[in-house]
């Protein structure tokens, strides 16, 4: 029997900090849980596996093969791969499952793993089921074999559809952040029409440039000067294992990620009139309300990339994206989050305006908003507080959305506290119609959270 460190098993996936609370023996069992699981349905499972750059992650790619092939399991090495990679291995070639080896946009010391299966994301009750499977050591035996697989030229391929025929070449500035995605940047950019200039593209997985997480806008700090600098008509950037993508305007300004899905929007309108478009709890007024007049169906979601995946299928939406920068399409690909994808489809629509992309984002109604403000917050509590911010929300008789712990609505705006479902802490938001307004709603949810803060043992 084994037991995972509690705080590794999340909603979306496996994640800890390696040497910490994440161990080279943690993937071994993983991957001996994953290869049992799949050995119910077929008795000889062939399972795609990938990894990102960090340092760490060699180690642990190779201890959750050895679990798998222990299994009797047929492993399918993609190396160094973005995620997407990996998911498209899945969704398009003959497997049962796939697992990519990942500390996802965390620090360079956190690693993980992102699991699919039956072409299905693997959360929330499926996470813990493994971790149920794990402790009670019964596993299956048999003999795998692991072979080496490319299919980065395929996938690049691919990605290249997302390019309309014809559309103006542009000047585009692309930065992998030293994460897994660089290579693959630098085949598409061989390929596409335009000008590219490509930064921080070598596999690096100290991160020396910045930390990688284009939603934070403290990393794309180096990408912003090199947009204004080159006269580019957007810039690029991408998380650790390129699934998280970042967009900026020519003037440097960083697009949040509800407005770079409303200009996706445009192109999957156009051609799909009516459509559902799915955006997470976090996003923008101006999202929704655009979306609306451009005669889309807006649908708030939960939070979470595999909860938005789960929610796309269910509806049978073309289009969907969250804060963080996932987005999804189904309309002319396969519904997992891919930002490489999300990226070409960016260049498309840039291309396709009258003008600049900054002329198009001034254009939208104004609002004023906070960042993603990240209250730290015991596991053992988070949720605790969130509750008590609801009962007393609901006694007031506010108005108040609860799809993802609470977005309340005041007047000139709103604001959103929730909990993480990977740090141990709370998620806040607040957005106005302008700054004085903004104040005023930001100092009333630090009343509501502190309220609660002091009430939760």
């Amino acid at each position: 029997m084994h037991c995972f460190h509690p705080g590794i098993l999340r909603e979306y996936d496996i994640r800890g900090i390696v040497g910490e609370t994440l161990f080279a023996e943690d993937a071994r069992v993983l991957g001996q849980v994953f290869g049992t699981v799949l050995r119910d349905t077929t008795p000889h499972p062939h399972v795609f596996v990938g990894r990102d750059g960090r340092l760490s992650s060699p180690e642990l790619c190779d201890a959750l093969a050895e679990g798998l092939l222990s299994t009797g399991a047929r492993v399918s090495d993609l190396g160094i791969a973005p995620t997407p990679l990996v998911y498209y291995a899945h969704m398009t070639r003959e497997s049962d499952g796939a697992i990519q080896v990942t500390g996802s946009h965390n620090p360079a010391g956190h690693n993980g793993f992102k699991m699919m299966r039956a072409r299905r994301s693997l959360s929330g009750r499926g996470v813990a089921e493994l971790g149920y499977l794990a402790s009670r050591g019964a596993f299956a035996s048999g003999a795998g074999e692991r072979r080496r697989v490319d299919l980065q030229p395929a996938y690049v391929a691919e990605l290249l559809r997302g390019w309309p025929p014809g559309a103006r070449p542009l000047r585009v500035v692309w930065d992998p952040g030293n994460g897994a995605a660089g290579p693959c940047v630098e085949a598409l950019c061989a390929r596409l029409p335009g000008n590219h200039h490509v930064i921080n593209a070598a596999v690096d997985g100290r991160f020396p440039a910045h930390h990688p997480d284009p939603a934070d806008p403290a990393t794309l700090t180096q990408l912003q000067d090199a947009v204004v600098r080159l006269q580019a008509d957007v810039g690029l950037a991408f998380d650790a294992d390129g699934d998280r993508l970042g967009v900026v305007d020519p003037t440097g300004r960083v697009l949040p990620a509800d407005l770079f899905l409303l200009l996706l929007a445009r192109g999957v309108l156009a051609r799909h009139p009516g459509t559902a478009v799915l955006a997470d709890v976090k996003s923008s007024d101006v999202l929704f309300e655009t979306l609306r007049a451009m005669g889309a169906r807006p649908v708030v979601c939960r939070t979470g990339h595999t909860l938005i995946r789960r929610k796309m299928v269910e509806l049978g939406a073309l289009l969907a994206g969250e804060m963080s920068g996932h987005v999804f399409f189904a309309d002319a690909y396969h519904g997992f989050d891919d930002a490489l994808y999300a990226a070409v489809r960016v260049l498309g629509e840039v291309a396709a305006l009258d003008g600049p992309l900054s002329e198009w984002v001034g254009a939208l109604p104004p609002r004023a908003t906070t960042p993603e403000i990240r209250i730290p917050c015991a596991d053992s509590r988070k949720w605790a507080v969130v509750e008590r911010v609801r009962e007393r929300l609901r006694a007031e008789r506010a108005d108040v959305s609860e799809i993802d712990g609470v977005r309340v609505r005041r007047p000139g705006g709103w604001w959103l506290l929730r909990v993480s479902n990977t740090q141990a802490a709370l998620v806040a938001r607040a957005e106005a119609t302008d700054a004085a307004t903004l104040d005023t709603i930001r100092n009333d949810l630090d009343a509501y959270l502190n309220a609660a803060l002091n009430a939760v043992p």
